[in-house]
């Protein structure tokens, strides 16, 4: 190399040494970590992607998040939280926090910076909203503890949450998939691939009747599947995953996206009940999955149905009171909680529920009447948008009942809600945080006090 050099005239080794320090640099630009998002699509107001990975798998999930966005035509922005201040995030209107959990409860190693600099910090962060999904282990006692960290900084400061945070055990199959389908919702892009298909079990199409007949909304069915093995198992607030037209055992057919329902039922009952609106594609066509669980599949046909655990909205294990919030077919997941609740005989739960009119939409009215009547269900408020002038929702009536929330919630009492990701539910996390005041019903949430199962 030297007597190669010592026969190069001066000119030729200053361009040579030139060129070595522009490579140089350009190595230092991409490998140095940075404060600028690593990868930015194109397009107004790009929801950022945030990931902190001690081992590989948050950022390789980070990745896939960005692509089922990027698929739905929606613009990302993709970055570790080492890459993220501040200023970013005042800037930001949409993220989601794909973050692992390491040690006794730490944050990846990555992300030191961003807990000093940002997590010590205060941001006013009310125009953005987000999601967290949190990896962890259950082997250790902070299960999922840097992602709840996060999830609680964030609505500290006046963040809102789409939804509850979401827990990875080990990487646990069902939860990835419930985060695909927060995706899609949040996306409006409900045909979204599955990231892996589910298996399925047989179940059997029973019965299947309209709940709403003449409704001025889209027609709701009320649907039973029964169990083709004895060993069927749920719990109140789990979730059925159904396979559209059963695709996985049609050779014929490409694998479809799996669809998301909440069980209305308990095992007790003898099948899965579901409340399925039937939903329209902007040509008039029905949806995919609520098509063909309405109309498309024939009852007595077998149904492939995945049975997905959702602990975050079980039942409160104490003897506590219990304010059940939704609208729509929301009333699904929030009967199987009554269910409970009253099979446990425990009667002090309060329903606060919304539809369009009430001689359409009464949604297992005769029976929630019936366990209100015989002091199961201890108080009942039904809110119905179109019956008067001025629309009313069940964010109305909780605002209206702020001083009784107020002493149910003094009392020990837990809330939840189930029902409309759009429109309801940030408008009752908003009208709860009027009554109650912001950092109670922070506190609520971080207690496991406050849970939602929203769609």
């Amino acid at each position: 190399m030297s007597g190669i050099l010592a026969g190069l005239s001066d000119a030729r080794l200053y361009s040579a040494c030139v060129v070595v320090v522009l490579y140089l640099t350009t190595c230092a630009y991409f490998l140095w970590p940075r404060r600028q998002p690593a990868l930015i699509a194109t397009g107004r107001d790009p929801t950022l992607i945030a990931f902190a990975s001690q081992t590989g798998f948050a950022a390789e999930l980070a990745n896939r998040t960005a692509q089922s966005l990027q698929a739905a035509g929606a613009p990302v922005m993709l970055a570790s939280l080492q890459q993220i201040d501040n200023q970013l995030l005042k800037q930001t209107k949409h993220a989601l926090f794909v973050v692992s959990t390491t040690g006794e409860g730490d944050a990846p190693d990555p992300a030191a910076a961003f807990v000093r600099d940002v997590l010590d910090s205060t941001v006013p962060l009310k125009d953005l909203s987000y999601g967290v999904l949190a990896l962890g282990d259950r082997e250790y006692d902070n299960y999922c503890a840097f992602g709840h960290r996060i999830d609680q900084w964030l609505r500290h400061q006046g963040a809102t949450a789409l939804f509850d945070v979401i827990e990875v055990d080990n990487g646990d199959e069902g939860a990835l998939r419930h985060w695909q389908h927060q995706l899609s919702v949040i996306s409006n892009s409900p045909d979204l691939p599955d990231w892996e298909a589910p298996r399925y079990d047989r179940w059997r199409l029973t019965a299947r009747h309209q709940a709403n007949p003449g409704s001025a909304g889209d027609a709701c069915f009320h649907i039973e599947l029964q169990p083709q093995t004895a060993d069927a198992k749920w719990q109140a607030g789990d979730i059925a995953e159904i396979d559209p037209r059963n695709s996985t055992w049609d050779d014929k057919l490409t694998p479809l996206p799996h669809r998301e329902y909440s069980i209305a039922s308990l095992p007790t009952d003898g099948a899965i009940h579901l409340l399925v609106r039937q939903m329209r594609r902007p040509d008039g066509e029905p949806g995919l999955g609520s098509g063909w669980l309405t109309a498309g599949a024939r009852v007595g046909e077998d149904i492939a149905v995945r049975v997905r655990a959702n602990p975050n909205f079980h039942a409160p294990q104490s003897d506590v009171p219990l304010i059940l919030i939704g609208n729509g077919t929301g009333i699904a997941g929030l009967r199987a909680l009554l269910k409970t609740r009253i099979a446990e005989g425990r009667h002090r739960n309060w329903l606060i529920f919304g539809e369009r009119n009430v001689a359409h939409d009464r949604f297992y009215g005769d029976e929630i009447e019936q366990w209100r009547s015989q002091g199961q269900l201890e108080r009942v408020d039904l809110v119905f948008s179109r019956d008067q002038t001025e629309r009313r929702y069940v964010q109305h009536r909780v605002l209206e009942c702020g001083d009784e929330m107020k002493r149910w919630i003094s009392e020990g009492a837990a809330i939840y809600v189930c029902g409309s990701l759009q429109g309801m539910a940030p408008a009752v996390d908003a009208a709860l945080s009027e009554v109650l005041g912001a950092d109670t019903l922070e506190n609520l949430a971080i207690s496991g006090r406050y849970r939602r199962d929203v769609y």
